[in-house]
């Protein structure tokens, strides 16, 4: 019993840490993809387009 020590420190200190680095390796990809799409979107989008509700823009009462 005494050899197992270690092994459970480890798995009460190392588990989490773990846990955590990959959620947060997760949750940065998710970011990048989110933002890669967002910036196609743009980039594909026409220079006409309002990109503003019609009515809440300042030029649009011309």
């Amino acid at each position: 019993m005494r050899d197992y020590f270690s092994l459970f420190d480890l798995a009460i200190a190392g588990v989490p840490v773990v846990l955590f680095c990959l959620w947060q390796l997760v949750s940065v990809n998710r970011e990048i993809a989110k933002d890669k799409k967002a910036a196609k979107t743009a980039e594909s989008a026409s220079p006409q387009r309002a990109r503003h509700p019609v009515g809440e823009h300042r030029l649009d009462d011309r």
